[in-house]
């Protein structure tokens, strides 16, 4: 199955929403969002497209109403979703959604594009879980490239799960919780054994922690 979403933020008006597929979005704020699963997805071979847009002076909260979860399917187990998310001059986009599931047996990929112009705000959340209760070897990976106008913000990569090249069957993680913000002039933090906070170049931030499980 293949589903897109459209989400467009403009200020002064309510969040505009065009969905097709397997995932919805609600109007729970005047300028709040939340997703809504219509189908069971992302299973195996489905693709995921998903747009978001916030346009000068406008501001968007997107949070979910529960947990994604991954399934393998009959044919395939990998599923794709594509993010997209455009934050025009003087616009604020704070995107925090449950977590994503990888259910065993399931491959997921995210392939996120982020494009800020000047005097944009960011807070960008993402957690991942690998297996539900007694499982541990799904697998996903997600590639995140941000930018500002044209300069480079952000180029990350990274693998979770049983069939990560990394992955440590003893010690291995099974949990990311990675959140990008801009701006954001703390200084860099990397004193913890499994977190650590890395301020980027063209200014913001990045903080990723792993371990066994998501904190709650």
């Amino acid at each position: 199955m293949r589903t897109e979403l459209r989400i467009t933020a403009t200020a002064g008006t309510l969040p505009q929403i065009h969905a097709v597929g397997g995932l919805a979005a609600r109007r729970t704020g005047v300028d709040t969002v939340h997703f809504i699963g219509t189908a069971a997805t992302p299973l195996g071979g489905d693709v995921l497209d998903i747009v978001v847009t916030v346009g000068r002076g406008a501001r968007l909260l997107v949070r979910s109403v529960a947990a994604t979860i991954a399934l393998p399917g009959r044919e395939t187990l990998k599923s794709v979703a594509h993010w997209r998310f455009e934050v025009s001059e003087g616009g604020e986009l704070d995107f925090d959604p449950e977590p994503t599931v990888v259910a065993g047996g399931a491959e997921h990929e995210t392939l996120t594009t982020v494009r800020l112009e000047a005097g944009a705000r960011l807070r960008l959340r993402e957690r991942v879980q690998i297996g539900r209760t007694g499982e541990d070897h799904g697998y996903w990976s997600g590639e995140l490239n941000a930018d500002i106008g044209d300069v480079p913000l952000l180029r990350h990569r990274l693998d979770l799960g049983a069939d990560a090249v990394t992955d440590d069957v003893l010690a291995g993680p099974r949990a990311l919780e990675s959140i990008l913000t801009f701006p954001d002039d703390r200084p860099a933090d990397t004193g913890g054994m499994d977190a650590a906070l890395l301020p980027l170049a063209a200014g913001g931030a990045l903080f990723t922690r792993t371990a066994a499980m998501l904190r709650v």
